[in-house]
């Protein structure tokens, strides 16, 4: 049923409580196609603004990695934090909150009021092409980091938008595929961080998911699901605020706005408008419904600052409410605030005989190595992708760190990549862009100097888009042309067709990205002693993708003749050998890792183990640095003296990677996911949908939980990450031995405090991240241990120290399906506590009674 609108309340920012019953009395003002045109966005990012209502246009921009903006202000730049994953695996949420509030400014800066994140999807399966952009492949750290995100995000009066409700957690077919998840499943794993996030943080939007669900009583697009979104959302959760489609996820009318969606995005076209309408007046959507969907918006709107009074037709609107706070422009205070959580979350997996940190003093050269040493991968592709406002590459950061008596050497070791880089554009005699109206005639041209050649929005009247220029090929030797477009094309070279597409799927194009990774061919092209010259021509038929605009792809690269990845090898070799100490960058890129597809497999390519392998026989001081987001096969992880897993960085890499190697910070960053020690080991190896389905069929056995319960090894466990110092745990203690535990509990609120007692036995100052298990009753279907709390603490070196974790009451419940709610579980529970899910140093029994009152939980203000 529609929620009706409360008495006044004070929003957040807000000094003077607001009447919501007099937002309803203004909507009787509007009729009804005049309501309805608010409940699609009027552009791709902007929401409609209705005077009569005093609303504003509300602004959104992705997104996780950092606030993107909205393309309006050509050449923008902004803030590019670490990969999700990597805040993640700090475990720490005063930190993250800082992050969120870090992202608040920025969104400030940029005009925006509602940041398209944190996103909460559980890393279901590694291959997943959007794990680098989810926090855990755990729901509780899911939860308690995304919590800390919105609430950091929101405290500077910008909303958050909690993403993607719920289980779109892999890319292949996400626009299509069901998830079919029991009960159970759903409600302790998947929806799990959603809950707890409503619950403490209270989030001012969510964004409903591409993908479909199937929960054995409802199977329908999520945006569809009444179940879901009406009824666990709003009705049970009490979320109050605003449900945002996905972009251009939405599919029906009447369906939808009857599930619980309250907002379609992109606009101003779409499934609704005029359909929507229609379905009101034919009584297929009651009219309260849209009434309801608006009254969000505009709390939404006033939570931002962007509901002020009502204006008349033509008078100048009321300014809204200034920001609580103008930041200023953005710096090197942000700068080292990005620093320290790269340099937190950076994870040192191995290191033998002490060899990190180095001592810069007895450094006399550093060899420098690897594919992602020379270009690194800063950030994953797609949504979450940001413009930087500055980038410190690896070499850069030594460089800046390093003694001037030290040198450094740079080299790649063989190239990662599966493309051809694009074309240098000394090469290449522009790119003339003929626009092209439907009848042929020319309505505009454009010349620009890149390989690259992509134009987004094509204006209107364009139907066709021919690109000509003139491409010089000098050194003797095999060279490699590579083409790649999207949708309907055709690419002559000298006037031979080279490669041809016919793909029509329109906005598809963009939902798997092809549009910016499309499938390319490869040319080669014998050079002798004479130079060549190649005409190149690319017709390319204009793509409607829908509310993100109209748009053409081409992409043009080549590789030229020179060194191949063996002779790069022995060069690597050959100074690792002559160095002190080489550093080796290895990983992924936007290839590999991105929005739009999953992985094939969790492989980082023969060339670049075969270099790892190499430059560590030849020198047994190598540091290896894996720089990639989500998991990789490291086959030789136990064969390396030093190991450490340094993420999508974002801007600081460089900077932070010197910080870590040279000891000016801590590596106190834990694994937030497991690393596999083999492909055949991986609990849900892929996700591919069969017949239109992924079966979630591991159930409660998704991630750690799944290896500790089949006793499988793998090469790292969940939450291990060793630091600069050595750790002692002394005791564990509960308040009592029997604990009775509250009937009825809602998520996140208050819990049963366990102190744990540990020292610093090591010499220098360090961060332990102290993480409790809990092993419930055996029962069939039951993960071994789930984890149940955490806690950061920072202990000088020789001292020692109490930490109290707190777990949370519903970790003692299970969700009874049959009964709708959820239940204690009674009996013997062990928790277990230690530095990872492997490395448990400490036990406490507990027995577990049933309680007959309190909910363990303090309610929520609304607003």
């Amino acid at each position: 049923m529609p929620v009706s609108p409360p008495a006044a309340s004070a929003l957040p920012g807000q000094s003077e409580p607001v009447d919501e019953r007099r937002w309803a009395d203004l909507l009787k003002g509007l009729d009804l196609a005049e309501k309805v045109r608010l409940l699609t966005g009027a552009t791709l990012w902007t929401l409609a603004e209705e005077p009569r209502l005093g609303l504003h246009p509300v602004v959104t921009s992705d997104g996780p990695q950092g606030v993107r903006g909205t393309g309006d202000v050509p050449g923008e730049t902004g803030l590019l934090a670490p990969a999700p994953s990597a805040t993640a695996a700090t475990w720490d949420p005063a930190l993250a909150r800082r992050l969120g509030r870090l992202f608040a400014a920025e969104a400030r800066r940029k005009n925006v009021d509602v940041v398209l994140a944190p996103l909460v999807n559980l890393q279901r399966t590694p291959v997943a092409g959007r794990h680098f952009e989810c926090l855990s492949e755990d729901p509780l750290l899911s939860g308690v980091l995304g919590a800390a995100l919105v609430q950091g995000i929101q405290e500077a009066g910008v909303a958050a938008c909690l993403k993607h409700f719920v289980a779109n957690d892999s890319e292949t077919d996400r626009t299509r595929y069901r998830a079919r998840i029991d009960p159970r499943t759903l409600r302790e794993v998947y929806l799990a961080p959603f809950e707890r996030i409503v619950a403490e943080a209270g989030p001012w939007s969510v964004m409903g998911a591409y993908s479909g669900l199937d929960d054995g009583t409802e199977s329908a697009p999520v945006l569809e699901h009444r179940r879901i979104l009406q009824g666990v959302l709003k009705d049970e959760w009490g979320f109050d605020g605003a449900v945002i489609s996905d972009w251009a996820a939405t599919q029906t009318t009447a369906p939808a706005a009857n599930a619980g969606l309250d907002l379609v995005m992109p606009g101003p076209d779409g499934p609704w408008g005029a359909a929507l309408v229609d379905a009101v007046e034919r009584g297929e959507v009651d009219e309260a419904v849209v009434d309801d969907k608006i009254l969000r918006l505009m709390r939404l709107a006033a939570r931002v600052g962007k509901l002020t009074r009502p204006w008349a037709p033509g008078e100048q609107p009321p300014p809204p409410p200034p920001a609580t706070t103008e930041p200023p422009p953005a710096g090197e205070t942000d700068f080292t605030a990005l620093r320290e959580v790269l340099t937190r979350g950076t994870v040192l997996l191995r290191n033998e005989q002490d060899l990190l940190p180095l001592d810069a003093a007895r450094l006399g050269s550093v060899a420098l190595i690897g594919p992602n040493a020379v270009e690194p991968y800063l950030q994953g592709g797609g949504s979450a992708y940001v413009p930087a406002v500055r980038t410190v590459g690896y070499a850069e950061g030594l460089r800046a760190a390093l003694p001037d008596t030290v040198t450094l050497s740079v080299h790649r070791g063989g190239s990662s990549r599966r493309h051809a880089p694009f074309i240098d554009p000394a090469r290449l005699t522009g790119l003339h862009a003929a626009f092209l109206a439907p009848d042929g005639t020319r309505a505009g041209e454009e010349i620009r100097a890149t390989g690259n050649w992509g134009f987004f929005p094509v204006p209107d009247g364009v139907g066709d888009v021919v690109l000509t220029g003139r491409i010089t090929l000098a050194e003797p030797g095999t060279h490699t042309l590579e083409f790649g477009c999207a949708g309907r094309f055709t690419v002559t070279l000298d006037r031979n067709v080279v490669h041809a597409g016919d793909d029509d799927r329109g906005v598809d194009l963009i939902l798997d990205s092809s549009h910016n990774h499309p499938t390319t061919h490869r040319h080669t092209v014998r050079v002798g002693t004479t130079p060549l010259e190649l005409y190149l021509r690319i017709d390319l038929r204009v793509v409607d993708g829908e509310g993100y605009g109209r748009f053409v792809t081409a992409h043009v690269r080549h590789e030229p003749p020179g060194p191949t990845a063996e002779d790069e090898i022995a060069e690597a070799v050959r100074a690792a050998r002559a160095a002190d100490v080489a550093v080796v960058v290895i990983g992924t890129n936007e290839e590999i890792e991105s929005e739009g597809w999953d992985r094939p497999d969790l492989e980082l390519g023969d060339r670049q183990h075969r270099l790892v392998r190499a430059v560590a026989a030849a020198n047994p001081r190598t540091v290896v640095v894996v720089n990639a987001g989500a998991p990789v096969l490291l086959p030789w992880a136990d064969q390396v003296p030093a190991l450490l897993w340094h993420w999508l960085p974002g801007q600081e890499a460089g900077h932070a990677l010197a910080d870590v190697v040279l000891g000016h910070a801590e590596p106190s960053g834990r694994l937030p996911w497991t690393l596999p020690a083999r492909a055949e080991d991986v609990p849900v190896p892929h996700a591919l949908p069969v017949d239109g389905v992924i079966d979630y069929r591991e159930g409660l056995h998704t991630g750690h939980r799944a290896y500790d319960s089949a006793g499988i090894e793998p090469a790292f466990p969940f939450g291990h990450g060793l630091g600069w110092t050595t750790w002692s745990y002394a005791r564990a203690e509960a308040p009592e031995p029997s604990v009775p535990v509250p009937p009825s509990c809602p998520a996140g609120g208050d819990g049963l405090p366990v102190t744990v007692t540990l020292a610093n036995t090591g010499p220098r100052a360090g961060r332990e991240i102290v993480q409790v298990y809990l092993e419930p009753p055996a029962a069939d279907g039951d993960p071994v241990r789930v984890l149940a709390g955490f806690a950061v603490t920072d202990v000088p070196a020789g001292e020692t120290a109490t930490v109290t974790v707190t777990v949370p009451w519903r970790s003692f419940h299970t969700w009874d399906e049959a009964a709708g709610r959820w239940r204690p579980r009674t009996g013997r529970h062990r928790l277990r506590i230690g530095r990872s899910s492997r490395d448990l140093r400490l036990s406490v029994d507990l027995d577990v009674l049933p309680g007959t009152t309190g909910t363990g939980h303090t309610p929520r203000p609304v607003g």
